[in-house]
């Protein structure tokens, strides 16, 4: 059994227990978006715990001694997180979405760059590979998502949100934020088809990073790791939901 029909399998016998409603509904959007807000944070340097990320986004209480910048990460994740789940009933991600998700990322950082392409040039350290020129941008971003919504159904839905993912960071359209950007857009597009979310702990950093540098060349490691993670979120839904894991 390949790694996706392992995914579909787990899928359906969550979908068996659908809809999510009331105040499971509630818990579900509220674990993971402290779960995913951290993780995904976490994985780009931010300093808080999921603990203190907890306390921030549910209690509103900020920590002592972290930097102003990893509070403001977290309330601008958790608020693109909000809006992704706004693009459910489209199944289409479009350029709009994408800069709305990142101005309400990067507002409380950097209001200026918030939303905007970035204009200068940039590279990401530790990689051989140069993202796109600050010229092309525009144009690249355009393709992109008419690749999206040509090729969607072209592929296993997790692919086509691992692939989503590797080609927005390797165009790397704005001056921070990219990756939490890409892990936002993929994570739009595993729910929309009904999928629980990819979230990569810090744990796997390396791997994670690695595995993306690889995809330049060849990115089957990379879109299996996504479905992966894909899989260790159902199980965790089903250990929650009392549901039978084999």
């Amino acid at each position: 059994m390949t790694i996706y029909e392992q995914v579909d399998a787990m899928k359906a016998t969550i979908d068996a227990t659908r809809p999510f409603e009331g105040e499971l509904l509630r818990q579900l959007k509220a674990y993971y978006r402290v779960g995913l807000t951290w993780s995904s944070n976490a994985l780009e340097g931010n300093s808080l715990t999921e603990v203190e990320t907890k306390v921030l986004l549910e209690d509103g209480l900020t920590v002592g001694g972290k930097p102003l910048r990893d509070t403001f990460e977290a309330i601008g994740h958790a608020e693109a997180y909000d809006f992704m789940f706004t693009l459910l009933k489209n199944r289409r991600i479009t350029e709009s979405d994408a800069l709305t998700m990142h101005r309400l990322f990067y507002k409380g950082i950097d209001e200026d760059f918030a939303g905007r392409y970035r204009d200068r040039a940039v590279f990401i350290t530790g990689s051989e590979f140069p993202v796109c020129e600050t010229e092309r941008i525009a144009e690249e971003m355009e393709k992109l998502f008419a690749w999206a919504d040509s090729e969607r159904d072209t592929m296993h839905p997790v692919e086509f949100a691992a692939q989503l993912h590797k080609r927005f960071v390797f165009i790397h359209p704005f001056i921070d934020g990219n990756g939490r950007l890409s892990r936002l857009l993929m994570n739009t597009a595993l729910i929309q088809d009904g999928y629980m979310l990819a979230v990569i702990p810090p744990s796997l950093r390396q791997e994670y990073i690695g595995l993306l540098e690889r995809a330049h060349r060849d990115d089957l490691h990379f879109m299996e790791f996504i479905a992966e993670r894909v899989l260790e979120s159902e199980k965790n839904i089903m250990r929650k939901l009392h549901l039978p894991l084999a």
